[in-house]
């Protein structure tokens, strides 16, 4: 029930952040573009968007971060397994589960560094330049997503050695659709 939970969480930051960054941006040109024509001026003039390119950022760095968690949970993150794939049964299990707890390893350190920093910058008067929030709270997304994305490795791992099989994501798949209908479709219409 908690991973269900924790999975659906980090799927609706993940489209949360993204979706309201694609918002910002959008009203952030057309306030600019709207300011140069003449009959459009006094409407949009009062807008004041200078803080939307900052904003943006910070919520992509956010997105990232636990898109990454998302990413190792889900199996599209990039990996080069040309060597392994040649090793027999026994040593490429092992050779894979040393890869995934050294993830969960450099994610630990930078999760633990990350919170270190944070911990450090809490007590300051520091605020971004635009937005002028407190700089710890853009900077807390590196403990959060860093340790959200070790126990995704400890996840995987665990899966891992118990079953044999890591995640994988099939790009051709497409939800809702049903390959075997579609295939009947291709094949019809040839």
């Amino acid at each position: 029930m908690f991973l269900r939970i924790l999975d659906r969480l980090e799927e609706i930051i993940i489209a949360t952040l993204i979706a309201a960054a694609t918002l910002v941006i959008f009203a952030a040109v057309v306030q600019r573009f709207a300011v140069g024509v003449p009959f459009l001026y006094p409407y949009f003039y009062d807008f004041n968007l200078t803080w939307a390119q900052e904003l943006c950022i910070y919520m992509f760095i956010w997105m990232a971060k636990f898109g990454a968690a998302y990413g190792v949970r889900t199996g599209i993150h990039v990996g080069v397994d040309v060597l392994v794939n040649h090793l027999n049964a026994v040593w490429r299990k092992r050779v894979t589960l040393f890869a995934l707890l050294c993830g969960a390893l450099f994610t630990v350190i930078v999760g633990t560094m990350g919170a270190k920093f944070v911990i450090g910058l809490y007590p300051t008067d520091q605020t971004s330049p635009d937005l002028e929030i407190p700089s710890w709270i853009v900077y807390l997304c590196i403990p959060l997503g860093s340790y959200l994305m070790c126990f995704r490795f400890l996840q995987v791992s665990w899966h891992f050695y118990k079953t044999g099989e890591l995640p994988h994501h099939d790009a051709s798949h497409v939800e809702g659709v049903d390959p075997d209908a579609m295939a009947r479709v291709e094949g019809g219409a040839r």
